[in-house]
């Protein structure tokens, strides 16, 4: 095994499980989908429940396809989405650290994505197999230029938080 396809195995071990996991919770987890369309409406993700499937359904996609090493770059895009609604929607503005709320947790899955679709899904994986070893700098700038670029049409289109008041409204 070369040292590239050990990465891209550890990479795609790691992240892939845990995206999928993240997608199954926000099912089947605490409180179901149920809970996490309230949450999305409390961030202000509009329509919530729109919001709540289309969220669990992604990472879990991306999370299969990742393990099996499937269709590089389209699962790190997926992933780097992902992660900045997080950013923008949960985590903005709580500092970097993830047990303050921060964004430390979604910036390091954005950039491991991104750093997956570099190196590629290696030879012990559904593309190594077929043979379509995409890696290098393109794929990596795909994941992270098309997740980017979809999660700010996503904000831009349904993420309408709720005004905070005003001090002068008290």
């Amino acid at each position: 095994m070369k040292g590239q396809d050990a990465a891209a195995l550890a990479l795609r071990a790691t992240i892939g499980p845990m995206l999928f996991a993240h997608g199954w919770n926000k099912v089947n987890g605490p409180g179901g989908l149920e809970g996490t369309t309230g949450w999305f409406e409390a961030l202000g993700l509009r329509p919530a429940q729109v919001h709540a499937r289309m969220a669990a359904a992604t990472e879990m996609a991306a999370g299969a396809a990742i393990t099996l090493g499937a269709a590089n770059p389209l699962p790190a895009a997926a992933a780097v989405g992902l992660m900045t609604v997080a950013a923008r929607t949960d985590h903005r503005g709580k500092g970097f650290f993830v047990f303050k709320g921060g964004w430390e947790y979604v910036g390091v899955v954005g950039g491991a994505a991104v750093a997956l679709a570099a190196v590629g899904h290696g030879r012990y994986s559904v593309d190594g197999l077929l043979r379509r070893g995409r890696a290098g700098a393109g794929p990596a700038l795909v994941a992270a230029g098309l997740g980017a670029a979809s999660a700010a049409a996503l904000l831009a289109v349904c993420y309408r938080p709720a005004e905070k008041a005003d001090e002068t409204d008290r």
